[in-house]
């Protein structure tokens, strides 16, 4: 029998040493099927795995797991975690079970993502343990159109939860959490019902605990604050957030949200250039956002709102 594909790996968690002998047994596997396994997964997933004579197998950097029963006790009444080892995409998977009539408040985390991905179709992908990837299914009774801002709105629910904990990370519009110049976490809202309602959401987040792996941007990690936070715990607190910031949501839209974001800016008052998908680019000064979460942009050419959608923002020199 082929052994489990993490459960190797949690055997050797805990620092000590394990025989290939007794986890054969455990897992009810051949000895064999844990040395190749051990081997693949150190290759996989770039782990440094200790292989000694006559003591066996350890972990030389224990990994911090994603626990649904350590996350579930710290959040609100109605949501509901499961993790997972390895999946595709946890949007992906909430999107479906939320066409299946899945309730609100559906939380999904995955150790591995194996096709995770961002705004404009970008790969987050990261490495074992080191992130934390999580979607959140959320109805609403109103229609898609009446939920501009609520991508800035997660944004806002991060960054009160990151500075509360040491890290001094700031927003740019419209899905990014900065820490210092470098991407820290991203966020990719997908959107399924009718205009005039009801709707539902799935709410993405990827966050860098630890160094990142292949995000497409130079990236950030907690790690690098030497904020030092189980994921559990971390996942807990960014979860009851979203989950008071998203009642507020449902009975006020974004404005009384709009001045925190704006607190909160990396970019506020500063020369940045937006680059389409097709088309010019467009410079000018980073005013602020309105109160819909559109970018307001004062150019050569006046004022304008941009709205988010096929378009990237940069600082401009």
């Amino acid at each position: 029998m082929k052994a489990p594909v993490l459960a190797v790996l949690r055997r050797l968690s805990d620092g000590g040493f394990h025989s290939g002998e007794r986890m054969a047994e455990e897992l009810g596997c051949s000895r064999a099927s844990v040395c190749a396994r051990i081997q693949s997964l150190a290759e996989h997933y770039h782990l440094q795995i200790d292989r000694v004579r006559g003591q066996g197998y350890r972990l030389l950097t224990p990994i911090d797991w994603l626990d649904a029963s350590a996350i579930q006790p710290g959040l609100p009444a109605g949501l509901r975690v499961e993790v997972v080892d390895e999946t595709g995409s946890t949007n992906s998977d909430v999107l479906a079970r939320a066409a299946q009539g899945e309730a609100s408040g559906l939380v999904r985390l995955a150790e591995v993502q194996t096709a995770g991905r961002g705004r404009l179709g970008r790969r987050w992908q990261t490495p074992l343990g080191s992130g934390l990837t999580f979607s959140l299914l959320w109805r609403f009774d109103c229609g898609v159109g009446q939920l501009s801002g609520l991508s800035l709105l997660v944004g806002v629910a991060l960054t009160r939860v990151l500075n509360r904990l040491g890290a001094p990370v700031r927003l740019k519009w419209p899905n990014d959490v900065l820490l210092g110049e470098c991407k820290l976490a991203g966020i990719l809202i997908e959107l399924a019902g009718d205009a005039l309602g009801p709707s539902a959401v799935v709410i993405g987040v990827g966050l860098n605990v630890r160094p990142a792996g292949d995000v497409g941007q130079p990236a950030a990690a907690l790690s690098d604050v030497g904020l030092a936070l189980s994921r559990n715990a971390l996942a807990a607190a960014l979860l009851s957030e979203l989950a008071d910031l998203l009642t507020q949501f449902a009975h006020a839209g974004f404005a009384p949200f709009q001045a925190e974001w704006e607190h909160w800016h990396a970019w506020q008052d500063e020369p940045v250039v937006l680059l389409p998908m097709q088309g010019e680019a467009l410079a000018g000064i980073a005013l602020g956002i309105d109160a819909h979460g559109a970018l307001r942009l004062m150019t050569a050419y006046g004022e304008q709102a941009v709205h988010a959608g096929e378009i990237s923002l940069r600082r401009h020199a």
